[in-house]
């Protein structure tokens, strides 16, 4: 009996890399997912259909991004580079706390000022390091500037490639066909106050 397998490729979208979709008659009940380079490649038994199909694949690459990510570096690893960057660029600035996160949908990173909070989108794990740090060191600067005042560029362009992160997430985004409107948008001022 000849096993046939159909490929298919699944453009990136906002919260995930291109996905390249194996359906195998030799595989009746499993499937499994894997990396290749910048591309998650699963593999589903052929006989899956429509909605049955795209949740079948969509579980596999969400426990594959949650397992291991391709940035693996988990909270604790991103909040002490935020420390080392903080020291390099800010003057030991610190935060509350920084962490990864999955539910934002319209901007890269956030940072609340009164609580001294900053959130990275987990879309960004994609993404090379040198461009989270000018993420962080971006977000880190909005603890001493909460505002995209002179004063506030002053301290984020400390980080000698701030202009290309705003070049390659314009680009990213572009790529996953999102349209952000202001990629500035993101201090959190719901309940903050600036003294």
């Amino acid at each position: 009996m000849a096993h046939s397998s159909l490929v298919t490729i699944e453009p990136p979208r906002f919260d995930r890399p291109e996905v390249e979709v194996r359906a195998s008659t030799k595989r009746k009940k499993t499937g499994a997912a894997h990396w290749s380079g910048s591309r998650i490649v699963v593999q589903i038994p052929a006989r899956l259909r429509g909605k049955e199909r795209s949740r079948f694949v969509d579980e596999l690459v969400e426990r594959l991004l949650t397992q291991r990510p391709q940035n693996a570096a988990g909270d604790a690893s991103l909040e002490e580079r935020a420390r080392d960057l903080a020291q390099m660029y800010l003057d030991g600035v610190r935060a509350e706390s920084v962490r990864w996160v999955a539910n934002q949908r319209q901007r890269w990173a956030s940072c609340s000022p009164s609580s001294r909070e900053i959130r990275v989108s987990s879309r960004l794990r994609q993404c090379p390091a040198w461009v989270i740090d000018a993420v962080l060191v971006h977000e880190l600067a909005h603890l001493l500037e909460a505002d995209h005042s002179a004063a506030f560029y002053e301290l984020a362009n400390r980080h000698p490639r701030q202009s290309d992160c705003a070049m390659f997430l314009d680009g990213f985004a572009l790529g996953l066909g999102l349209r952000i409107e202001d990629a500035d948008v993101d201090v959190d001022v719901e309940s903050d106050v600036v003294d």
